[in-house]
C-alpha cells in the first residue's frame, strides 16, 4: 500500500470519527494510553475498596469489643452473677485440692493457687461430699456395731444428713464472713492490713475441709484411738492451710490480736472436728447403754422384771 492510500485512509477515518463526536456530543474516543490508564484506576479501586473493607471489618470488631466492655454487668440475684465463680476446670480444682493437702510455710494458698479467681465450684462440692459421706458413714458405724453384737438396735437415721449438711455449709460460709468482716474492721483500724476478699475466705475455708473426707471414712475402723489419730492429723494439716493462709494478712497487726485470731480459727476448727467425730460416731445408741447399766447394778441371780404397759386413763 502506498503512502497516498494511508494518507487516505487516516483521512476517512479522522472524518468519520468527526462526524461521529458531532452527532453524539458526549462520545468520546478512547487510545491504548487511555485504556492502559483505566485499567491502572480500576486496579488502585478495587486494592483500595479491599482495604477499606478491611478496615470495616476492624472498626466493627472494635465496635463488638466496645460493646461488651460497656454491657453492664449482671446483679447478683441472676444465674449469670454466679456463673464466673464457677467457671473453672478440673486441673484448677485439684491443684487447689493439693495445694490445701500440702501446706507449707510461706506457701500462701490464695497467691499460689487461686491467683486472683476464686471459684465456688470446689467449695460447694466439697462440702456437700463432706455431708453426705458424715450420714453414710455415721449410719455405717451403727450397721456394723449392730452385726459384731445382734443385742444393739439400730434404725436408719435419716436426719443426720439434713443436720450435717446444715452445719457444714453454715461454717463455711458464716465462719469466713466474720474472719472477712473483721479483718476489714481491722483494715480501717491499721492501714497496711489488706484483706482477701469474701469469695477468697470462703474458698481458703472450703477447700481446706476436703482433708476430713477421707478421714470421716477412716472414721469407720472400730478402734477408738486410731480414729482419734486420724481426726488429729486431719485437724493439724486443715488448721495448718489456714493459718499459713492467714498470717500475711494478720502479721502486720498487734501480736494481740494477731494471735488471738489465729487461736479463733484453730478453734473453730477444732470444734467443727470434734463435734463431728462425737456426734456422728457414737460408741452405742441409748437403747443399748441404759439398759447395760440397769443389769450391771443388779445381782446376777436377780433379773429384771418385764415391763407392764401401763392402763390408759378413761374418762
Amino acid at each position: 500500500m502506498t503512502m497516498a492510500a494511508v494518507d487516505e485512509l487516516a483521512f476517512h477515518e479522522f472524518e468519520e470519527a468527526a462526524n461521529l463526536l458531532v452527532e453524539t456530543p458526549h462520545a468520546a474516543t478512547t487510545c491504548r494510553s487511555d485504556q492502559l490508564t483505566s485499567q491502572d484506576h480500576v486496579a488502585v479501586t478495587v486494592g483500595s475498596s479491599v482495604g477499606y473493607g478491611a478496615e470495616e471489618v476492624e472498626e466493627e470488631g472494635d465496635k463488638t469489643a466496645l460493646l461488651q466492655e460497656e454491657k453492664p454487668q449482671p446483679g447478683f440475684w441472676t444465674f449469670g452473677y454466679y456463673q464466673s465463680f464457677f467457671d473453672v476446670d478440673t486441673a484448677q480444682v485439684l491443684d487447689r485440692i493439693k495445694g490445701s493437702l500440702l501446706p507449707w510455710p510461706g506457701h500462701n494458698f490464695v497467691r499460689h493457687h487461686l491467683r486472683n479467681r476464686p471459684d465456688l465450684y470446689g467449695p460447694f462440692w466439697i462440702c456437700a461430699t463432706l455431708a453426705f459421706v458424715l450420714a453414710v458413714t455415721g449410719n455405717l458405724t451403727l450397721v456394723l456395731a449392730q452385726r459384731r453384737d445382734p443385742s444393739i438396735h439400730y434404725s436408719p437415721q435419716f436426719h443426720k444428713v439434713t443436720v450435717a449438711g446444715i452445719t457444714i455449709y453454715c461454717y463455711a460460709w458464716l465462719v469466713p464472713l466474720a474472719l472477712w468482716g473483721f479483718l476489714r474492721w481491722r483494715q480501717g483500724a491499721r492501714e497496711r492490713i489488706g484483706p482477701y476478699t469474701f469469695l477468697e475466705t470462703v474458698c481458703v475455708y472450703g477447700y481446706s475441709l476436703f482433708v476430713f473426707i477421707p478421714t470421716v471414712v477412716l472414721w469407720l475402723i472400730p478402734v477408738s484411738w486410731l480414729q482419734w489419730l486420724f481426726g488429729a492429723l486431719a485437724l493439724t494439716l486443715s488448721a495448718a492451710g489456714l493459718v499459713f493462709t492467714l498470717w500475711p494478712v494478720v502479721r502486720e497487726d498487734t501480736r494481740l490480736v494477731a494471735a488471738a485470731l489465729l487461736s479463733a480459727v484453730v478453734l473453730l476448727h477444732a470444734l467443727l472436728a470434734v463435734g463431728c467425730k462425737l456426734y456422728f460416731f457414737q460408741p452405742l445408741p441409748l437403747e443399748r447403754v441404759v439398759p447395760s447399766l440397769q443389769a450391771a447394778s443388779l445381782p446376777p441371780n436377780i433379773l429384771l422384771p418385764p415391763t407392764q404397759p401401763h392402763p390408759m386413763a378413761t374418762s
